[in-house]
């Protein structure tokens, strides 16, 4: 084994901790453009998107300013639950790969949820608390979204309605019972309880769901209902600017120990967390300080990014909420259900579409196959079972660490590790089975999805 100088897992002490956010929106040359009206067709106001979101969410939304904004105590007390999180030298991983590279990952999985989504939905519900609101609903897919916000609803006194993806909610029961046990009603997505569920029903019968019909079904609630408001675990660029404790807490002990990633990997389904662990190294690359590269993993099964139009598209499937430009296989595009590698959105988060367009982040598509094949050999390795999702990014990972293996080149790798699979473990033995199946949309099953992107330029 490689001498280890720099130890397995390291942790900041909690006086280290973030207090400031990292708004990466300040720091990039070309502004993403803004979110449409989907009526008007003009750009949306701060009064229209309070209708929807939290007013303290929606300043966050459309602040370019502001390099730093600054985490409220009431948060950063909760983020002292779980936070902070380690990084971890993937020793084990290096020795299995025979590689010159060294390859480390920020953990985010070591909580109730599973997962990074608790940096958001504490954020998230801690300004629904602030602004006096009494109920929130949102959308989940693979669950974990979910289950971080009725966490998060539950620390703040918050009611939560959950729109969980039809198909998820049927592959991970278990995953739908801690959300209940948080005292969250969980509605599979779509459902006959909302307009958006009925007209999708309508036209997809037999409808595994998508993230865009949960969103649907949870924005429609949401202006419904007095004192309510809709949270969301994704994409918009409040989300990411919430998550960059993740990129801020990587860096500071990576360069506590001198040391700067050439690489940086996460998996994409809609792009907060990938957005977050990238955030300051973005900033030193948009700065000329580096020449980090960026690598953005997405499931073959739902491409958005590298198969996907770069257009101002819808965020749900029913057309109710703004519009946004960023890569997309069309609103109406609707995920396969035996894919059980979650990153099931057919968009992507603004400011990664426009890091992607603009060149500075690189994006590979890979197989649930060998992304499962991949967990295996990592928790064999590291001793965590990762979350699907996550696999992704390792997948990505061990294709980089064996090239330089073959080229005899050390890179210094960093990827995000997002969560654990322990609420995936259906899909797991699916895999382990022999009955995994590789789905790839055809040329003309993504032409569906994008006749239903709106002709606005």
């Amino acid at each position: 084994m490689k001498d280890m100088k720099i130890p397995y897992k390291t942790y900041l002490t909690e006086s280290e901790m973030p207090k400031y956010w990292f708004n990466l929106n300040a720091f990039m040359p070309g502004k993403h453009p803004p979110f449409l009206n989907g009526v008007t067709g003009k750009p949306c106001t701060a009064e229209e998107l309070e209708k929807v979101f939290c007013k303290e969410c929606v300043k966050q939304e459309l602040n370019f300013t502001d390099k730093e904004i600054e985490i409220p105590k009431g948060i950063r007390d909760f983020y002292r639950t779980f936070r902070p999180s380690p990084i971890v030298r993937a020793y084990f991983l290096e020795k299995f790969l025979d590689t010159p590279a060294e390859i480390y990952y920020k953990f985010e999985g070591n909580n109730t949820s599973g997962s990074h989504k608790l940096n958001s939905a504490s954020a998230q519900a801690y300004y629904a608390k602030e602004q006096g609101l009494k109920f929130i609903t949102t959308e989940t897919g693979a669950g974990q979204w979910g289950t971080a916000l009725s966490m998060a609803a539950a620390f703040y006194g918050l009611g939560l309605e959950v729109f969980m993806v039809k198909a998820s909610a049927e592959q991970k029961p278990y995953r739908k019972e801690v959300i209940r046990t948080y005292g969250a009603n969980v509605v599979p997505s779509p459902s006959e309880t909302t307009e958006a569920g009925r007209k999708i029903l309508k036209e997809f019968p037999d409808t595994g769901g998508s993230l865009g019909c949960a969103i649907a079904e949870a924005v429609e609630k949401a202006v419904k209902i007095p004192g309510c408001r809709y949270v969301l675990g994704s994409v918009l660029d409040h989300v990411l600017l919430h998550q960059t404790v993740i990129g801020l807490e990587s860096k500071a002990v990576l360069d506590g120990y001198g040391v700067y990633p050439d690489l940086i990997v996460g998996c994409m389904g809609g792009g907060s967390n990938f957005g977050g662990l990238i955030a300051p190294y973005m900033a030193d690359r948009l700065q000329g300080k580096c020449k980090t590269e960026f690598l953005g993993v997405e499931p073959a099964s739902c491409p958005s990014v590298s198969r996907g139009k770069y257009a101002y598209d819808y965020c749900d499937s029913a057309k109710i909420t703004p519009l946004a430009k960023m890569y997309t296989l069309g609103c109406g595009f609707m995920p396969p259900s035996e894919h059980a590698g979650g990153l099931r959105y057919h968009g992507m988060s603004p400011i990664i579409s426009k890091l992607c367009n603009d060149g500075y982040i690189g994006v590979k598509a890979v197989k649930q196959t060998s992304v499962f094949k991949a967990a295996l050999d990592f928790a064999k390795c590291e001793g965590i079972l990762p979350a699907p999702e996550s696999a992704h990014a390792i997948k990505a990972v061990a294709d980089a660490a064996i090239e330089c293996r073959e080229t005899g080149e050390k890179k210094v790798i960093l990827f995000g590790l997002t969560g654990t699979g322990y609420f995936d473990l259906a899909a797991y033995k699916q895999y382990n089975d022999g009955v995994m199946k590789d789905y790839v949309p055809t040329d003309k099953e993504l032409e569906k999805g994008f006749s239903t992107i709106p002709r606005i330029r």
